[in-house]
């Protein structure tokens, strides 16, 4: 290959032809990026990917594809031993990133593969009735109706999101969950009712998603994210997400003594117990030990 006589030049262009084989990881992260996008991962998941994808460009910054070691993976890992759960979607992304280099033949074995995940702390996070209280005391309206229907509901906020007007009857609201592929009815209740009356009312036209923008399209999980997110902060209310939405509604039904197992779309309760929030102490009694006379 030529590359010039000139060597700045040359470096230059030998440097532009590596990054463009894609042997550098910078180009081999962005095609992992754009295979989870083709996958139709979540749109959560895909912006943890799109946060961990940067990450992981500055963090092998300066290796080759076939540089890369275990050891490299496990410093990786402990650098972030303090935030298992996203260590474990840095993972998860490199994992695939460097199954694609296998599979091209730009490397002989995946490094990943011996660094095993982190355990991921399970989330305790409930949101009080004041809390609750506080936060709705300072959601627009829009934010409002998605609150209560993502309660009312207990699906996950992009099945919320992503609710037609044609999925709405006087039965309830049907559901295909995006994760599980599950079909369900959420049977209509007052205040599911009311929700989806005022949620119509925010449209000047008929809209095709129930709760989405006023320009017809579907509100992205970001935008959901950071209106609930400036709620919470003005009402001085920390560390909540929509998820934690899902687990009070859940946690609410199996303490009214409904199905919150049909209710999450469930296979286990094992599933269902992960949502679980606010556990309260059994309470239980002993044996009795029945004395002989004379004792």
């Amino acid at each position: 290959m030529n590359l010039g006589r000139d060597y700045a030049s040359a470096i230059h262009k030998y440097a532009t032809l590596h990054s463009r084989s894609g042997t550098n990881m910078g180009a081999l992260i962005d095609k992992a990026l754009a295979d989870a996008h083709e996958r139709g991962l979540k749109a959560n998941t895909l912006e943890q990917y799109g946060i961990a994808a940067r990450r992981l460009k500055d963090a092998f910054a300066e290796f080759a594809v076939a540089d890369v070691q275990p050891k490299h993976v496990g410093q990786l890992m402990d650098a972030y031993r303090k935030s298992p759960n996203f260590a474990n979607r840095m993972r998860s992304l490199l994992k695939m990133a460097m199954d694609h280099a296998v599979r091209v033949g730009m490397r002989d074995a995946n490094p990943v593969l011996s660094i095993e995940r982190f355990d991921e702390r399970q989330r305790t996070r409930y949101i009080t009735d004041e809390e609750w209280r506080a936060i709705y005391a300072e959601a627009s309206s829009a934010l409002r109706c998605m609150m209560d229907i993502a309660y009312y509901t207990g699906q996950r906020i992009g099945d919320v999101l992503a609710i037609r007007l044609t999925d709405v009857s006087e039965q309830g609201v049907s559901f295909r969950q995006e994760k599980t592929d599950k079909r369900l009815l959420v049977e209509m209740s007052p205040g599911l009712s009311d929700a989806v009356e005022r949620a119509k009312r925010l449209h000047r036209t008929r809209p095709l998603y129930l709760l989405g923008q006023r320009n017809g399209k579907i509100r992205s999980y970001r935008g959901a994210r950071d209106l609930f997110a400036r709620a919470a902060s003005r009402a001085g209310i920390k560390d909540v997400g929509w998820h934690d939405i899902r687990a009070k509604s859940i946690t609410d039904a199996k303490a009214q003594g409904l199905d919150a197992k049909a209710l999450a779309g469930h296979s286990t309760e094992a599933q269902t117990n992960r949502y679980l929030r606010g556990k309260t102490t059994a309470r239980v009694k002993g044996p009795s030990f029945r004395q002989s006379d004379g004792y």
